[in-house]
């Protein structure tokens, strides 16, 4: 059952960054809406821009029978602990086991267990199917402060600095939020800022040509360099969001990671407040190692979102409440699959009923 998730607060833009009334787009609903460029003869700002209506209802239920499908590895060792007939100290043990598991992690799996009695405690259930619901109410809330949606518009054009380990699938996901923005009709451009990897820079050209975007690219430029171009090309060329692919770096690469802060520098030369998004892309199938990436990306560029991809068939989908308890970055997107749709909002609500059922 599709959540509406909450439009996000934001400031007002001055005069100066005022969009004008955005026209209805038929934008895929899991997106947001991107704010139309300010009119020359503006005289007042207008509302930031909201993000779009939730998905048709048979789009988002067909999507959140993938996301079941691939936590299912993980729901199922969660499901078994609620098949017995006494509410007692073995279940909780045996929940505690299985949340471990799951990669919650320790934190999160005693937060859960805590909220939790005291949940079955105030409510006065009797049944352990009944401790499941509740279980789901818990880990909603525990979630619900990653649920936040993007918003394009508030800057022109928008920069977004996208980061993470190799194979985590950061180029594909530019490839599909590029293909969901330029189907709302925005102006995209693209920063092949992997200059070093061949293989990615054709790679991201692929979806350029596939989604009709605009690309800036080096053969074996300095990445900083070509972010810079990039940025100044998107205001030059009207463009409403520009996005830089960044190399693939582990945060235990300390002189790599400073090649990311000098990117973040460079941005901030060319455009004044930029990057407005730096996203961190992380593979959920790796379980702890996802926080630990979350932590030190953190720390070295201020994230301010994350694209959790490959939730399908992992048995680590707990990871979630880890970086709910531990550092709630908020998550804009979650990935189950490789098609483009399989990109989608995430919802606390949703993931919840889907891993727990």
């Amino acid at each position: 059952m599709p959540v509406a998730a909450p439009a996000p607060t934001a400031t007002t833009p001055t005069p100066a960054q005022a969009p004008a009334p955005a026209t209805p787009t038929t934008a895929k609903a899991s997106l947001p809406v991107f704010g139309a460029k300010p009119s020359p003869t503006a005289t007042s700002a207008t509302p930031a821009p909201a993000p779009v209506a939730p998905a048709e209802p048979a789009a988002r239920k067909s999507w959140m029978d993938k996301l079941r499908q691939g936590l299912r590895k993980t729901g199922s060792s969660i499901a078994q602990v609620f098949t017995g007939t006494q509410i007692d100290d073995a279940l909780y043990e045996e929940l505690e086991a299985a949340l471990l598991m799951a990669d919650a992690g320790v934190k999160a799996t005693e937060f859960l267990l805590q909220d939790l009695k005291r949940r079955v405690k105030d409510s006065k259930v009797t049944e352990p199917a009944a401790v499941r619901l509740l279980l789901v109410d818990a880990l909603t809330e525990l979630l619900k402060p990653l649920q936040r949606q993007l918003v394009i518009g508030e800057h022109s054009p928008t920069v977004m600095m996208v980061v993470g380990v190799n194979g985590a699938g950061k180029t594909t996901s530019i490839g599909k939020l590029t293909r969901h923005l330029a189907d709302a009709e925005a102006n995209v451009l693209l920063a092949a800022a992997d200059t070093f990897r061949a293989a990615a820079r054709e790679q991201l050209s692929v979806w350029a040509d596939r989604n009709r975007v605009q690309i800036v690219s080096q053969e074996g430029g300095d990445p900083s360099a070509v972010t810079f171009d990039a940025v100044v090309a998107g205001r030059s060329r009207g463009a409403d969001v520009v996005i830089a692919d960044t190399a693939g770096r582990l945060p235990t690469q300390l002189h790599l990671m400073e090649e990311l802060k000098k990117i973040k520098r460079v941005i901030g030369k060319a455009q004044e407040g930029a990057p407005h998004e730096i996203l961190l892309v992380v593979d959920g199938n790796t379980g702890q190692n996802a926080l630990t990436q979350v932590k030190a990306f953190d720390e070295a560029l201020g994230l301010t979102a994350l694209i959790v991809t490959k939730l399908d068939g992992t048995a680590k989908g707990g990871v979630l409440a880890a970086i709910a308890r531990e550092r709630p970055v908020p998550v804009y997107f979650i990935g189950v699959g490789e098609k483009l749709e399989d990109l989608q909002t995430f919802d606390a609500r949703e993931f919840a009923l889907a891993l727990l059922e």
